[in-house]
């Protein structure tokens, strides 16, 4: 059967990958954030799965003001990197995995949770960059992707406890899926950050830290975490660190969708911090399910 074996948290900055594409990362300004992912990229050498779940945000691409979906799975075999106004990020196409993803919508949809089905798709900087940072530069991803969108850019946008609850949905459903397959889960987007307004620039270092904590440690109370919570603390920009909560609920430590207690808590791999980042927070975390 298949397993996810481990998540991974991390911001998805536009600027990182512009760094990335012109070359920028030995720069002093640069070089910071790119360590912090050092230690990242020799772990997916060694812990490369057969799929990604790769939670992320659209940025006005792939869905318009015209149609916004709360959820959205992405089932088809091929991504193209999305042009969002100054061409397509030179990185590989994303390959997708149609039968997991099928899988997937099925099982979450009859769990009362309504995803969006996706057969056709560009995807931007909040799913690529991830995969930038986790693995380099390489000629082809080397495995399969499924994109899954959450809304939360124009309101109303989905609560902390919801893609919470929702992890734990996808978590059944992969735990369901007859294949042998490991599976990794990852949150983008975040962390403190907002881009607009007389806050712009705002960067909440505690908030951030405290975050982290919780979503290791006690990740019921960070799915608690009110939608104003979000805004007044970590910025207008903060509240992607819901799709963080996805992510996290899909581990084995959470109480499963019947409330039956979980498994052993996660392994921290790796956990990374770093402002600023073009006027953002850096967040970055791995956790590794107990074999």
């Amino acid at each position: 059967m298949a397993k996810i074996t481990a998540c991974v948290f991390t911001s998805h900055v536009p600027a990182i990958g512009a760094a990335l594409d012109l070359g920028k990362t030995q720069e002093p300004y640069w070089q910071p954030v790119f360590k912090g992912y050092e230690y990242s990229k020799q772990w997916m050498k060694d812990n490369q799965p057969d799929v990604i779940i790769l939670v992320f945000n659209d940025h006005a691409t792939a869905f318009s003001l015209d149609m916004i979906p709360t959820f959205a799975i992405g089932t088809t075999d091929t991504y193209q990197p999305a042009d969002e106004g100054w061409g397509p990020r030179p990185v590989p196409m994303v390959h997708g995995h149609p039968e997991l993803a099928a899988h997937i919508a099925q099982s979450v949809i009859q769990q009362d949770f309504d995803l969006t089905l996706v057969n056709k798709m560009d995807v931007d900087h909040g799913l690529t960059v991830p995969l930038s940072l986790m693995f380099g530069q390489p000629q082809s991803w080397p495995c399969p992707v499924i994109p899954f969108a959450v809304n939360v850019v124009q309101y109303p946008v989905p609560s902390g406890q919801r893609c919470f609850n929702l992890g734990k949905a996808i978590r059944k459903a992969v735990d369901s899926f007859d294949q042998d397959l490991k599976v990794q889960i990852w949150g983008t987007g975040g962390m403190s950050h907002q881009l607009q307004g007389p806050r712009a620039g705002l960067i909440n270092q505690e908030f951030d830290n405290a975050f982290l904590d919780q979503l290791i440690a006690d990740p019921a109370s960070a799915a608690a975490i009110p939608h104003i919570n979000y805004v007044r603390e970590a910025g207008s920009e903060g509240i992607e660190l819901v799709m963080w909560l996805v992510a996290r609920g899909a581990m084995d430590d959470v109480n499963d969708v019947n409330d039956v207690d979980g498994g052993k808590a996660p392994i921290v791999r790796h956990r990374f911090y770093h402002v600023p980042a073009s006027n953002t927070a850096v967040g970055h975390l791995i956790l590794e399910n107990p074999q």
